[in-house]
């Protein structure tokens, strides 16, 4: 076992201004291709740093499952999404390998800068394509191994690009796709096979 998830007690840092400069969540949407009338999985959500523009990309005819294993986290995401009146998120307190979400519920598995704290990622990628619809799609962001040390996990935490890419294909999933997102983020996305 490993101790690698962020710790609520700093969740401040997933909303410093200096993260949109470095990250922009309009980047990020629009690598994965996000749209209206989606329903997106975040798993890892946090305090939103990525639900809240995905719930205002897919719309109200559309849905955001916002997935945290950390009561703290979705607490103070419920007080954003209270403070804004969105709709169209439902907080699930669940790990992300048994996100308790409905088989083939979601267009999108999406999972920001936790792919290096998974302890089992077969066993996410497993309830990633149990989660996903027919031609639904997994995107896994995370650290680049290259980048400096601040702000992100420790170094010797990070993975390649390669290792998500890898593990997507050695789970079946197909039209594996890796690119660069942000000034130190990488983007690997595929699709479920049915």
């Amino acid at each position: 076992m490993h101790n690698r998830r962020f710790p609520s007690s700093e969740a401040y840092r997933l909303d410093l201004p200096a993260r949109r400069l470095w990250l922009p969540p309009v980047d990020v949407l629009g690598a994965i291709a996000v749209h209206s009338g989606q329903t997106i999985a975040d798993v890892g959500a946090g305090t939103g740093y990525f639900s809240l523009p995905l719930a205002d990309a897919v719309g109200l005819q559309g849905k955001v499952y916002a997935v945290d294993s950390q009561n703290e986290m979705l607490a103070l995401l419920r007080h954003k999404l209270d403070d804004a009146a969105i709709l169209n998120v439902e907080l699930i307190h669940a790990e992300a390998s048994n996100t308790n979400l409905p088989r083939c519920s979601c267009d999108l598995f999406f999972a920001a800068n936790v792919w290096h704290e998974f302890e089992d990622r077969s066993a996410v990628l497993k309830e990633a394509a149990r989660v996903l619809k027919a031609g639904g799609q997994v995107a896994i962001l995370d650290w680049r191994t290259d980048a400096p040390p601040e702000p992100g996990p420790p170094l010797d935490h990070r993975l390649d690009s390669s290792n998500a890419a890898d593990a997507l294909r050695s789970q079946g999933f197909q039209n594996i796709a890796v690119a660069r997102v942000g000034l130190y983020s990488w983007l690997v996305k595929g699709e479920v096979k049915r």
